[in-house]
């Protein structure tokens, strides 16, 4: 059976384990051989070829930093890349197809932007060597596969790729000047103004790129990426940011882009966005920093299904030890639940924004999920009731109190996240610490982690602490989609075992859906007036919602999950006539 061994070196820490514990417990090593060994970066190396698979060092590591994977079979050939010894393997690619929009589905860490920066060109892959493969090694790597003659097609100069990158957050750093200059820049199509238009983004054209708000900078990567002329379009991400109602718009403008010329591969983590945005899915599956697999391509919805059991049939192959359950929540009755707060007439104005809500109340030991677009006040609203900003007018009956996860989070600090939870690390184990994977970033500076390490200890630091109501701004952020479930259960337990409430803001609808018991809907003019409706039962509320959007909502049969009906389907123009736009 084919061996690897990975050594993630950010994990690595000799002088944390007494120095090399590792080198001086392989049993390899006490025979006289080097199996395990120093490297010049005073981290550690493995000699796979030496290494007989005992776990000793995988398990005595007190930092997770040594994975020692025995491979399937069908993994016998060596990676499509690796990112040097002990280093991260890839094994496989997704497929672009002409005509159809491929997704690309799987954990962060997994290797889903590796893959695709491999077709993008921007990483030229090494098939698992010390030197960059050339054209002809990787046509004979695939042949007999679709990417044979995708890359046949890449040699003889017949295919040109664009590509939307992940981190549109740092296109500010790249490029200075307003939008419209940044645009007439790249157009390539003579489309600008067409493309504008689709994305609205006629506002904007003359604002500056670092001036402009994350959704906006979104909408401008991905207008970037398809004015130029190319006939292999490639999305990293293009959901983030954006809210419900342009992540609806941007996933239908981008189906319209696939035609008989024109491949595209995006990779989502939003699962009703990319249900409803791809024809056929690959599944990269693995161990998160240490392997990837790509997946044959699979048809959506059956591709989406087969994530969420962790089993893949055509391989034989399980590779979660769980299932992903979406179990449908019943209607919450009110009757006999607390108060916990409410308002009355709160407005406030900031400039030229109004915000008000008339009426509402929260009931203890519930989760109440928060829907509106960008820029129409949910955050203020968060605020209002955190006490981080004062109403101009209007009430809110009881002073609680209030732990605040806020949308944008603070990564200039230098401290160790253990130093961050304190206690909170032995006293919530089980409930925060194990659940969010922080074990493993205790001992790493919060200035180190990635967007999706420092969303799961953020979320982690809010529900430490002794609250009546915890509201979180956003926590679906950066996360993969297990990480979205997994964070949805943790609220919910929170809410359900220290018997508070829960307040929630996203764009995620499967996150929302899955953890709330009530809505409160936000409806009005982005940036102009907001007003704030709810909390209402999830029928009501999404009905409300959905009205706007003019969409209609099913449960998957298999997997009870929730999907857009496709528009003008019998399913959807039934459930619009029955004024029944969300499953019930």
């Amino acid at each position: 059976m084919p061996r690897i061994a990975v050594v993630e070196k950010e994990k690595c820490n000799p002088m944390g384990c007494g120095g090399h514990l590792c080198i001086r417990l392989c049993p390899v090593n006490r025979t006289g051989k080097d199996c395990i060994t120093e490297d010049v970066d005073n981290k550690v190396r493995i000699a796979e070829k030496l290494c007989t698979g005992c776990a000793i060092c995988t398990n005595r590591c007190p930092f997770d930093a040594i994975s020692i994977i025995n491979l399937p079979d069908e993994l016998a050939k060596q990676p499509i890349h690796r990112y040097g010894p002990n280093g991260f393997h890839l094994y496989n690619l997704p497929t672009p197809v002409f005509g159809k929009v491929i997704g690309v589905l799987g954990r962060n860490g997994i290797g889903k932007s590796t893959a695709i920066k491999i077709f993008a060109g921007m990483l030229k892959p090494n098939l698992g060597k010390d030197k960059d493969a050339s054209f002809d090694e990787l046509i004979d790597y695939f042949k007999g596969s679709e990417a044979q003659g995708f890359f046949e097609k890449i040699k003889e100069g017949k295919i040109r790729v664009s590509y939307k990158p992940q981190q549109v957050d740092a296109i500010p750093k790249m490029y200075n000047g307003n939008v419209r200059g940044l645009l007439s820049k790249i157009d390539e199509k003579g489309k600008m103004n067409e493309i504008v238009s689709i994305l609205d983004l006629q506002n904007v054209l003359n604002t500056d790129i670092s001036d402009i708000s994350g959704g906006e900078l979104q909408r401008v990567a991905i207008a970037a990426a398809v004015l130029k002329k190319a006939n292999v379009y490639i999305f990293d991400e293009p959901s983030s940011y954006l809210d419900i109602k342009q992540r609806i718009k941007v996933s239908k403008f981008i189906k319209s882009l696939a035609d008989e010329n024109t491949a595209v591969l995006v990779v989502e983590h939003d699962l009703i966005i990319l249900d409803y945005m791809t024809d056929m899915i690959h599944i990269m599956f693995g161990k998160p920093g240490v392997y990837g697999v790509v997946s044959l391509p699979k048809v959506t919805r059956n591709g989406i299904n087969i994530y969420m059991d962790g089993y893949m049939r055509d391989m034989n192959m399980r590779f979660r030890g769980y299932s992903l359950k979406f179990e449908p929540r019943p209607p919450v009755s009110k009757e006999g639940l607390l108060s916990l707060t409410s308002w009355e007439n709160i407005n406030k104005k900031l400039d030229n924004f109004h915000l008000k809500a008339n009426q509402g109340m929260i009931h203890k030991k519930t989760s109440v999920g928060i829907l509106g677009e960008n820029g129409i006040g949910k955050t203020t609203f968060a605020k209002i009731l955190a006490g981080v900003l004062k109403q101009d007018s209007g009430e809110i009956s009881e002073k609680i109190k209030v732990s605040y996860k806020p949308q944008y989070l603070d990564s200039s600090s230098e401290d160790v996240v253990a130093s961050l939870l304190g206690d909170a690390v032995k006293k919530y184990e089980n409930q925060l610490i194990k659940p969010l994977d922080i074990d493993s970033l205790l001992l790493r500076p919060i200035n180190e982690l990635s967007g999706g390490e420092l969303q799961r200890v953020s979320i982690c630091y809010c529900l430490a602490k002794e609250a009546d109501l915890f509201l979180l701004d956003e926590p679906s952020a950066y996360l993969d989609v297990e990480q979205r479930l997994i964070v949805s259960k943790v609220i919910n337990d929170v809410a359900e075992q220290r018997g508070c409430s829960v307040l929630v803001v996203d764009h995620d609808l499967m996150f929302v859906d899955y953890l709330s018991d009530e809505l409160i809907v936000f409806e009005g003019v982005p940036a102009k007036n907001g007003e704030a409706k709810g909390p209402f039962e999830m029928e009501h509320g999404m009905n409300l919602f959905l009205t706007d959007l003019d969409i209609t909502m099913r449960r998957d049969k298999d997997s009870n999950r929730p999907r857009i009906n496709k528009p003008g389907s019998r399913m959807d123009r039934e459930q619009k006539e029955a004024k029944h736009l969300y499953y019930s």
